[in-house]
Formats: C-alpha cells, structure tokens, sequence
C-alpha cells in the first residue's frame, strides 16, 4: 500500500468514527421527540 492509500484510509478510519456516534445520536434524539410529541397528552 503506498503512502497516499495509507493516508487516505487512516483519514476515512477517523473521521468515520465521529460522524457514526453523532448520526446516532441524531436519530435517537429525533425518535425520542417524535415518540414522545405522539404520547403526550394534549
């Protein structure tokens, strides 16, 4: 593997692991809103 592949995939490995939690986070804030916007009482 060159030097650029290395780089590049050290990058990916990365910045991957951040935006993984963060989309996670995301979904999981969103979906507790929604459930508990449709169970409140009115």
């Amino acid at each position: 593997m060159s030097t650029l592949e290395s780089v590049i995939w050290h990058v990916l490995g990365y910045t991957a692991m951040p935006v993984i939690i963060l989309a996670g986070f995301t979904v999981v804030a969103v979906a507790s809103v929604w459930i508990l916007s449709k169970t409140a009482d009115k």
